[in-house]
Formats: C-alpha cells, sequence, structure tokens
C-alpha cells in the first residue's frame, strides 16, 4: 500500500487525508462493527475505469442489512461518490475502501440511533500478494486457525470485525514465511485464504467451494463466468486440503489478489510448482475484461471520466 494522501470522501464532502478521522468513542472502533468494499479501478479502453462498481456496492448494503446497519444514503449517491472520489485522487488505476461505520457513540454494545457515516478512501495498491506473484506465483501455509463456522458470524457480511481471524491467519504465514494463509472449515474442507477465494484444476475443469459459509465474491463470480464463457466447466463443491496437494493447478482470486497461482501449500508443490495454463488463460480473460478489452464484459466497467475533479 502506498498512501498518497488522496481525499477523502466523507458523508458527502471531500476532505483532506491528514482530516479523515473517527472519534475514539466510536462504536466501530472499539468493536469492529462496521461493514466495508474492496474495489479496484484500472486504466483501460475508456480511461480509468472501476470494475464491477454497482455489484460491490449492492454487496456493501447487503452486509449492512445482515448486520442491522442503517446507511443513511442511496446506492446510486455511493456509487457516484466512488466515481468522484477516484477522480478526485488522479490515480489512473487504484483501490476504493467504502466503509460504512458508526463514527461516534454506541459504548454499551446498542447502536440503536447512533449516527452511521460513509467513507471512501482510494489509494494505489499493486500486487496485494507481493510484487511478482501474479507471474511467479504464491507459496500457501494451511492455517491452525479455523474459518468462521456458518452460525458463529454473519459469514455472507463483509463486515469489519469479520477479518480479525484473517489478519491473524495471514500474518502467522508471513511470519512462517509463506505468503498467505489457507483456511479451512469447521469440518475441515478447504474454505478460502484470508481475503482470497480459492479454485482448484483437475483434469480440465475448475473446483471452487459452495457459497454455503463464504463470502460471495464478486472476483469469484467473475472468473465463475470467464471460465464458463470460454468452454470450461465449473464445479461448486467441497473439497479437502490433501485434494488440493494432488490438483493440476490451484489460484487465489479476489480485488486484491486477482488471479494469484498457487504453486505450494505446506511445502508441496501444486501440479509442477508453475502457474499452470489454465490459470494463465484465466488471468489473461480477467485482464481484458478488468480493461474494458472484452465487448461480452463491457458491463462490468463503470468509467469514471465525466465526474468533476
Amino acid at each position: 500500500m502506498e498512501e498518497q494522501g488522496s481525499p477523502i470522501w466523507i458523508d458527502g464532502k471531500l476532505v483532506d487525508w491528514a482530516d479523515a478521522s473517527v472519534h475514539f468513542v466510536s462504536n466501530s472502533f472499539q468493536y469492529g462493527f462496521g461493514v466495508f468494499e474492496g474495489i479496484r479501478a484500472y486504466d483501460g479502453e475508456q480511461g480509468t475505469s472501476i470494475f464491477r462498481l454497482d455489484a460491490h456496492i449492492d454487496r456493501l448494503f447487503k452486509s449492512a442489512k445482515i448486520i442491522g446497519l442503517d446507511i443513511p444514503y442511496t446506492r446510486e449517491t455511493i456509487v457516484e461518490a466512488c466515481r468522484e472520489t477516484v477522480a478526485a485522487s488522479g490515480h489512473s488505476q487504484c483501490y476504493l475502501r467504502p466503509v460504512a461505520y458508526i463514527g461516534y457513540g454506541g459504548m454499551g454494545l446498542n447502536y440503536t440511533g447512533c449516527k452511521v457515516s460513509v467513507g471512501i478512501a482510494v489509494w494505489f495498491w499493486g500486487e496485494y500478494l507481493g510484487q511478482g506473484k501474479l507471474e511467479q506465483g504464491t507459496r500457501v501455509k494451511t492455517s491452525s486457525y479455523t474459518r468462521h463456522h456458518i452460525n458463529s458470524n454473519m459469514s455472507k457480511a463483509k463486515a469489519c470485525g469479520n477479518y480479525m481471524l484473517f489478519q491473524m491467519a495471514r500474518t502467522d504465514a508471513l511470519r512462517g514465511g509463506y505468503d498467505e494463509a489457507l483456511l479451512l472449515d469447521a469440518e475441515g474442507h478447504v474454505a478460502e485464504g484470508s481475503v482470497e477465494n480459492v479454485f482448484i484444476v483437475r483434469d480440465g475443469q475448475l473446483i471452487t467451494p459452495p457459497l454455503t459459509y463464504i463470502l460471495d465474491g464478486i472476483t469469484r463470480d467473475s472468473i465463475i463466468q470467464l471460465a464458463r464463457g470460454a468452454g470450461l466447466v465449473v464445479r461448486e463443491e467441497f473439497f479437502t486440503r490433501d485434494a488440493m496437494y494432488i490438483a493440476d493447478e490451484a489460484f487465489f482470486v479476489g480485488t486484491g489478489a486477482e488471479v494469484t497461482p498457487v504453486v505450494a501449500l505446506d511445502d508441496r508443490p501444486i501440479g509442477q510448482g508453475v502457474p499452470g495454463p489454465v490459470t494463465r488463460r484465466l488471468q489473461s480473460l480477467y485482464f481484458d475484461a478488468v480493461r474494458g478489452r472484452d465487448e461480452r464484459y463491457a458491463h462490468w466497467v463503470t468509467p469514471v471520466a465525466g465526474v468533476p475533479a
């Protein structure tokens, strides 16, 4: 992450990066009660455009509904605010972070009547899993932490507090010399990375865990559509980590990770230990789509042009 000091949109106004603050006595600061999105903007065929903006903002509102947070703006207002914030940043490519949160009060674990705010920050973020990982692939370690059980948390909400688990899992993996963590569910099935959905390739077919207990990833959905559009078979089914050990290929997908090959899990090479041909093909399809180079998916990109900076 490179903080560029771009203006941050908060409750209808762009404020300086250094002035964007939340009160110490804030329910969201104290307890992690809030929801957020991660979105990317790319420099593409129509200039700077935001990838699947409508889908991300729709999920933001769904997350808020799940945890009982009432966002005091329309979806259209937040969509336009995202475009405005990117335009004001001056970045041709960037990462967006919209957050709905309680900026003050609610210390008694009761957020009734607390004012809900929305902020949108923008910064440049390169390869999330490390420079060169898109090309070379990433080394992953199965985490000792278990992905939240379906009844232990609101797994369909992209809620701020949920990410303490993922943060600990990833930090442990990094300290152990790996690039990322893989979390299993309570039954021992492969769930996801710390902030990524996972796919394996077996006999030319893609397999990914079903959405029973994991977040409905927008990049995951994009890859499924791109793969099926290219004639590939995609199956949604549970699998274990030993099935991942003997997969032909594996890769992570997510807004941050984009399409990152997984070349080793628990010090076992996946396939030949290098990014495979199916992964490479999907990388190419994905980057064509996010940059507006594939007319079939032109509706996925929202140009920033026309918004006053």
